[in-house]
């Protein structure tokens, strides 16, 4: 048997957060790391105490916003980032793994917490169906690692 490294086990272990999403668009795991160690999990979905959008609305989803977004979700890394926020873990120069790569917001988010590098399965833009990952593009400019998730075995 193949030793997994740690990418391909927190990667897969942020398959497996997707799972739990109540988000009837999308399911989005994330996992944040430092060190080796997992310091933080995600998933996109409406806030604690909320709707579960599959559960009140399973046909639709939550309503849309202005922009055509969900109206309810916090995103995968936004939810990892504001659990060890809330627990007043050090997220400074963390990794994060998620199953879809940043939106720009979440990318302002990621750069701003200290986060330095992101490995993402799929691909924001081709969920979207625009033409670049804004994102992913963002934290390239100010330096912070991105890389496409690659299984080692």
């Amino acid at each position: 048997m193949t030793r997994p490294t740690f990418d391909d086990i927190y990667m897969e272990l942020a398959q497996k957060l997707a799972m739990r999403s109540h988000c009837v668009k999308i399911s989005v795991g994330a996992v944040l790391t430092k060190d080796t160690r997992i310091i933080s999990l995600g998933y996109n979905g409406p806030p604690a105490g909320t709707h579960n959008c599959d559960q009140e609305w399973p046909e639709t989803g939550c309503a849309r916003d202005r922009k055509g977004g969900c109206s309810l979700a916090i995103h995968a890394e936004e939810n990892a980032i504001l659990y060890a926020a809330k627990n007043n873990l050090q997220i400074d120069g963390a990794t994060l793994y998620v199953t879809l790569s940043p939106c720009l917001a979440c990318a302002r988010v990621i750069f701003t917490t200290g986060i330095r590098k992101v490995v993402y399965l799929n691909s924001y833009a081709a969920y979207k169906g625009i033409d670049v990952d804004e994102g992913v593009e963002f934290l390239r400019r100010f330096n912070v690692e991105v890389v496409k998730f690659q299984p080692s075995t």
